[in-house]
């Protein structure tokens, strides 16, 4: 039997937890899933709840762990395993592979371009395979060396993430907006990055991020803000906890106003996945959905 393309299919890796909500935003172009891993008929789409997308999944079978090695080598250098059963096996031919590094990264850092591929073990003489995939981190998984002592919780490794991924951030000078900012993990992250800081919320900022440089506090409600207080802004960021819809209104009404250049903001969902209020997110021109390594059950949404 010879390699064997999947006409018209790509796979997705659902991030950990979420293979319903990937299965459900694909539809009836789901084909098989193994684990995570979900393949679908038709051609790459847009999907949100995916940690990593394999464009041109191929099926190889194999004979022994070196034959499987051998034909990996082939194609290219650098391959990540996304390991759901025949782990021993699998884990053998791994070690027989070039080593990628999965060192977490310092922030500020850019992205690694080199091509990565993925492959799992569908059967102990099968093999699926793809050289091309959407993330360069092995199964879209960014990890970065932490700071313990400056933000006052995790959420900011959201928006180091966030801006990895674009390949942009707020440079010194520009004018950010943070929303329901308390307290403070993204205020810290755009202070850092030598921008002028707004940060509304009803609770406090951390009194450590307070007194930072270039940060200015709000203590009101970022529902009752008004775009006309505040003038331009260059990046309007939002990891507030609050219902998707009640976002989506938020974001509209900043939209009309026309004074925000870039959105990143994070849609948390309270209970079932909101999937309707997804599509209205992503139906906004010029703007992406996604599912961030350090997210939970909620997706980022970005525009530029």
């Amino acid at each position: 039997m010879a390699a064997d393309t999947f006409p018209f299919t790509v796979a997705y890796l659902a991030p950990d937890g979420f293979v319903a909500e990937l299965q459900s935003e694909l539809g009836g172009a789901v084909r098989e899933t193994y684990g995570r891993l979900v393949v679908a008929y038709g051609p790459e789409q847009p999907i949100a709840w995916a940690a990593n997308v394999w464009r041109n999944p191929v099926v190889t079978p194999i004979v022994s762990i070196g034959d499987a090695a051998n034909k990996l080598r082939a194609i290219q250098r650098n391959w990540a395993l996304y390991s759901w059963e025949h782990h021993r096996r699998a884990a053998l031919i791994a070690e027989k592979l070039p080593s990628v590094s999965a060192k977490p990264l310092v922030f500020g850092t850019p992205a690694p371009t080199s091509p990565l591929g993925s492959w799992t073990l569908v059967a102990p003489d099968l093999m699926l395979a793809s050289p091309s995939c959407a993330s360069a981190f092995p199964n879209g998984e960014v990890q970065f060396v932490e700071d313990r002592e400056g933000p006052p919780n995790r959420a900011y490794l959201k928006l180091w993430e966030a801006f990895t991924l674009l390949g942009t951030r707020p440079q010194p000078g520009e004018r950010c907006l943070d929303l329901g900012a308390s307290p403070g993990g993204w205020t810290w992250v755009l202070q850092q990055t030598g921008a002028q800081v707004l940060s509304v919320d009803k609770a406090p900022l951390a009194p450590e991020i307070a007194v930072l440089p270039r940060v200015e506090m709000r203590v009101e409600s970022a529902f009752g803000l008004d775009p006309r207080t505040v003038g331009p802004i260059d990046w309007l960021c939002s990891d507030i906890v609050c219902y998707p819809e009640r976002l989506l209104a938020l974001v509209e009404r900043w939209m009309a106003a026309g004074t925000v250049k870039r959105f990143v903001c994070t849609l948390k969902f309270q209970g079932d996945t909101d999937f309707a209020v997804m599509q209205r997110f992503a139906a906004i021109p010029g703007s992406r959905l996604v599912h961030l390594h350090n997210n939970k059950h909620e997706l980022t949404w970005i525009r530029l």
